[in-house]
């Protein structure tokens, strides 16, 4: 956090701020959408989206119509067969893929293991004879990345015969090397929130013939993300975050058209079958995106995260991630007001978050002391947010519900609770 301190401003002052800015606020409608409580702030949406308004009816009408009364006949007249695809097509511009990409299903455990093994077989198929790649070469992954993705990426090795390299993030475009055949990348950082640099990573992969997967997880509905545009050949996802699918909600899979002819899922299943109805005994994959299903898609919880999407109706990612830069400014300045000493050295909170916008994702880390108890005394007082062992606090900000008088009151409360704490 920097030492630079705004002119003290009573609380008063920074009420009345919040209260400006929520009026100017374009996105302010869109909070009327979710189910939320007046009397609490939410800001753990980057682990658990809030609820929107309109999917309990959705899910009961599946429930009771499309499954209770037409059953098996939802799979064509209902659109269910279609919906993993479909939904793919109303995720693709929140994170800027053309349609045809993007296939829903599964967890994002598993789109990882399909991604990363999928892009090591794309670079072997086209690597040289003399390519030390082509029976092995190295994945990279972030030092720092979450953890599944490291324990995916060790099992992809395994099963191919390549070896994990893990080097910090800010070094992987350093690392890559002519035995480099993949690198697994985080586009947000799930701990301190920030927001790396990829787009170096991929073109430095593309210059010596690798592959890049990205994980979106925590950017995907809350800042751009561009995977076209940045020439992203692999890209995984949750959707249970910003995107609000709910707990659980399956994850998507982006193959980039101009490799979906040469992936080779390590998980080939009926449904991702040229002719899944053949019931061949010989394996023959669906062209396009449809090659990256695996089993019978999870048909309730994809259809309530459809209905969720909704909520993107008319909402530009542009004005998702003005607003998400706009909160957490807010953020920052009211903790220098209510947390004396935030900051500094012997402080009682220091943030682990960039200040630089181009660096900032949709949350704000802060280290603290006894983080695990200060999380537990906030959510007593109406605060809900998380903690990452061993003193790390996240404050996440969703801008389609998120206000500037729940950041203000979250700051002030957080430093009402570290003033408690003092001896």
């Amino acid at each position: 956090m920097s030492e630079t301190r705004e002119r003290n401003e009573p609380a008063a002052e920074l009420a009345g701020a919040a209260e400006a800015y929520d009026r100017e606020d374009e996105l302010a409608a869109k909070r009327a959408e979710f189910v939320l409580d007046d009397g609490t702030v939410y800001l753990d949406g980057n682990s658990l989206g809030a609820l929107p308004r309109s999917v309990p009816d959705r899910v009961a009408d599946v429930v009771a119509r499309e499954w209770g009364r037409l059953r098996i006949r939802s799979w064509s007249e209902s659109g269910w067969w279609q919906a993993p695809e479909r939904i793919g097509d109303r995720i693709a511009p929140l994170v800027g893929a053309a349609p045809g990409q993007i296939v829903v299903g599964d967890s994002t455990s598993v789109n990882v293991l399909k991604a990363v093994v999928g892009a090591l077989r794309v670079v072997r198929a086209g690597s040289g004879a003399d390519d030390r790649r082509r029976d092995g070469g190295e994945v990279l992954v972030d030092a720092g990345t979450f953890p599944t993705d490291g324990y995916i990426a060790e099992s992809a090795a395994r099963m191919t015969g390549a070896r994990v390299r893990a080097v910090p993030a800010d070094e992987m475009a350093d690392a890559v090397g002519p035995n480099t055949a993949v690198a697994l990348v985080n586009h947000v950082d799930y701990r301190t929130g920030e927001l790396r640099d990829v787009a170096e990573v991929t073109e430095a992969l593309h210059r010596t013939g690798g592959r890049v997967v990205w994980d979106v997880c925590h950017s995907a509905g809350a800042l751009p993300v561009e995977l076209d545009a940045t020439g992203a050949d692999f890209a995984v996802g949750c959707t249970y975050k910003y995107l609000n699918g709910g707990p659980g909600s399956p994850a998507f899979l982006y193959v980039r058209r101009e490799l979906q002819h040469r992936f080779d899922s390590p998980l080939p299943g009926w449904n991702s079958h040229s002719e899944p109805f053949a019931m061949s005994a010989d394996y023959v994959p669906a062209e396009g995106a449809p090659r990256g299903r695996v089993g019978t898609p999870d048909i309730l919880s994809m259809l309530a995260l459809e209905e969720a999407l909704r909520v993107w109706d008319g909402v530009g990612i542009g004005a998702v991630r003005a607003k998400s830069l706009a909160l957490s400014d807010f953020f920052l300045r009211c903790v220098r007001q209510y947390v004396p000493g935030a900051g500094g050295a012997d402080g009682p909170v220091r943030s682990a978050t960039p200040e630089e916008h181009a660096r900032r994702g949709s949350q704000i880390a802060l280290h603290c002391p006894d983080a695990a108890d200060v999380t537990r005394e906030l959510l007593d007082r109406g605060v809900v947010i998380d903690h990452r062992p061993p003193d790390t606090l996240r404050f996440g900000f969703t801008p389609l519900y998120t206000s500037f008088a729940d950041v203000e009151r979250a700051a002030r409360t957080l430093g009402d609770v570290l003033r408690a704490r003092r001896p």
